[in-house]
C-alpha cells in the first residue's frame, strides 16, 4: 500500500464521525473480534460466522457499523472524482441504475446524480446507527423486533456503493494502490452478508462475475 494511501486509510476519520463502541462493554469485545485484520491472511469466510454463544443482533450490529465506517472511507477516497458531471446517475454500468427513496423528501424512487445519492445514503445510514432505539449502546436495552430488516436495508445500500466504485471508479483506486485493501473489504462484506442472509441475491448481480473470481 502506498504511503499516501496509508495516510488516507489510517486517519481515524471518514468524512463523517465514526460510531464508537465503549471499551469494557461486551459489544466492544465483539467489535474487536469482528475487526478482521486486513493484512493477516485471516480466513474471511470463517471469520464472519456467528461465534458460539453470541447474540445474532449484537454480531450484526458491530459488523454493520464497521462496514459503514470502512465503506464510507473507501468512497471518501474517490468522492472528488465522482461528480454530477462524471456520474450524472447513480449506476453500476449501463444495466443497473439506482433510484433514491426515503420517508422525507423523496417519497417516490428518484433518479439522482451519484454524489447526491451517496450523500443521502450515508446520511440515512448514519441516522440509523446513531439512533439508540435501533442500535442501543447500553447493555440490557433490547434491539427492536425489526432490527435485522433494518440492517438488510443498510447492507443492500452499502453494497451499491461497492457496485458504483468498482464499475465507475476502480481505475482511481488502482492508481492509489488501494485495490488490495478494497478487495479485502469487499470479500469480508460479501461473506458476511451472504453467510447471514442479509442481502437479496438479485442485488449481487452487478458484481456477480467479479465476485465469482474473487470469492471462491
Amino acid at each position: 500500500m502506498s504511503i499516501a494511501l496509508k495516510q488516507v486509510f489510517n486517519k481515524d476519520k471518514t468524512f463523517r464521525p465514526k460510531r464508537k463502541f465503549e471499551p469494557g462493554t461486551q459489544r466492544f469485545e465483539l467489535h474487536k473480534k469482528a475487526q478482521v485484520s486486513l493484512s493477516s491472511g485471516v480466513d474471511l469466510r470463517a471469520a464472519v460466522a456467528l461465534p458460539h454463544g453470541e447474540d445474532l443482533n449484537d454480531w450484526v450490529a458491530v459488523h454493520v457499523v464497521d462496514f459503514f465506517n470502512r465503506i464510507n472511507l473507501i468512497y471518501g477516497t474517490v468522492c472528488e472524482f465522482c461528480t454530477e458531471k462524471s456520474c450524472p446517475v447513480m449506476s453500476g454500468g449501463p444495466r443497473y441504475e439506482y433510484r433514491w427513496q426515503d420517508d422525507h423528501k423523496y417519497k417516490k424512487p428518484t433518479a439522482l446524480p451519484a454524489p447526491k445519492y451517496m450523500n443521502l445514503l450515508m446520511d440515512w445510514i448514519e441516522v440509523q446507527i446513531n439512533n439508540e432505539d435501533i442500535f442501543p449502546t447500553s447493555i440490557g436495552i433490547p434491539f427492536p423486533k425489526n432490527f435485522i430488516q433494518i440492517c438488510k436495508k443498510i447492507i443492500c445500500r452499502l453494497f451499491r456503493v461497492f457496485v458504483h466504485v468498482y464499475i465507475h471508479h476502480f481505475d482511481r483506486m488502482m492508481l492509489m494502490g488501494a485495490e488490495a485493501h478494497v478487495n479485502t473489504c469487499y470479500k469480508h462484506f460479501y461473506y458476511f452478508s451472504t453467510e447471514l442472509n442479509l442481502i437479496d441475491r438479485k442485488e449481487l448481480e452487478p458484481l456477480k462475475e467479479m465476485t465469482s473470481g474473487m470469492c471462491h
